[in-house]
């Protein structure tokens, strides 16, 4: 094989929420953090997705249900094989939603998705890490450039994506814009990291980052895939597919706030569920805490027949 060959590697991105927390299967290796993935077979899987399926099971033990083709990520020097001379790869990425219910096999862990993208998270508030760290290089990296265009279109790209500073609120789904931005201004450990494998620089360096590195570009699958399902909360009952059969409507709202990334107003919310028709109460109660007994709810999954659009509303992250 040499460098004109292209490999077909399958990559998934599954999604569990355990206890309020978004959890992301991640794979530990001697080169670093990456998401689960594994070449795809011609002569023994049947599909991608029956290849990807198999994967995820021999390396996790998990049955998946919920899967959905994500994209297919095939940049020039992803991986470290293409940059020392090796084929091209192409990345057929998946997102599955799963439970948290077995524990991974060796070698793979659940680990929180906002340890890789902490600048997502504003359940408490505006993160502390946007004023401290990203707001100045953001600045420093559009001052850097010469050129009155280049500079403005440099200061329109940090205002779409993350707003003037100070701002108390973002666009959430724009999670792939935001990371591709600080991976440009090298806010990111995978921005020295691969310039200086492409440059053949293997000095020791102590680049700027935030967040959890992970391998290639996994962070970016890791940021596509958390756009791809926020943007679906306003149409699609992604979010019934990380909940068991009976729910209360506390668990419903952590599940959503944890994939949105935002508190939501817990009367609004309750609402807004309601008035969308998407749960029904099954007259049961079950015990949270030391308060009185919460009503339990399912999923009226005849709503999907009813409606041409189903879910909650497009997410915006907003501070205090």
């Amino acid at each position: 094989m040499n460098k004109t060959d292209t490999l077909v590697d399958l990559l998934g991105v599954i999604v569990a929420v355990t206890k309020g927390a978004p959890r992301v299967l991640v794979v530990d290796r001697g080169t670093g953090i990456a998401l689960p993935n594994g070449p795809f077979i011609p002569g023994e899987h049947a599909s991608l997705e029956d290849g990807f399926r198999q994967l995820i099971e021999n390396q996790a033990g998990l049955d998946l249900y919920y899967i959905e083709q994500l994209y297919t990520f095939g940049n020039r020097f992803r991986t470290a094989d293409e940059i020392d001379g090796g084929p091209r790869t192409l990345s057929v990425a998946y997102v599955a939603l799963t439970r948290e219910d077995e524990p991974p096999l060796e070698g793979t862990r659940w680990a929180d998705w906002y340890e890789f993208l902490p600048w997502e998270d504003w359940r408490t508030g505006r993160p502390e890490e946007l004023d401290s760290l990203i707001a100045p290089r953001l600045a420093q990296w559009a001052s850097e450039i010469r050129g009155q265009t280049a500079r403005r279109n440099r200061e329109e790209r940090i205002n779409v994506t993350f707003g003037t500073p100070g701002t108390i609120e973002m666009d959430a789904v724009l999670t792939l814009e935001r990371l591709e931005l600080l991976y440009d201004a090298g806010i990111m450990a995978e921005s020295d990291r691969d310039k200086r494998a492409i440059a053949g620089d293997s000095r020791t360096t102590s680049p700027v980052n935030i967040g959890t590195s992970m391998i290639s570009d996994h962070r970016r699958v890791l940021a596509t895939a958390l756009g791809r399902i926020r943007g679906k909360l306003a149409y699609r009952p992604v979010v019934f597919e990380l909940l068991p059969g009976e729910f209360t409507l506390l668990l419903l709202q952590q599940v959503a706030e944890a994939l949105s990334g935002t508190h939501l107003h817990k009367q609004n919310f309750r609402r807004l569920v309601m008035n969308a028709d998407l749960v029904e109460p099954i007259g049961r109660t079950t015990a949270v805490g030391r308060g009185r007994p919460a009503e339990l709810f399912r999923f009226r999954r005849e709503v999907l027949g009813e409606k041409l659009t189903v879910g909650l509303s497009r997410p915006t992250l907003r501070g205090d």
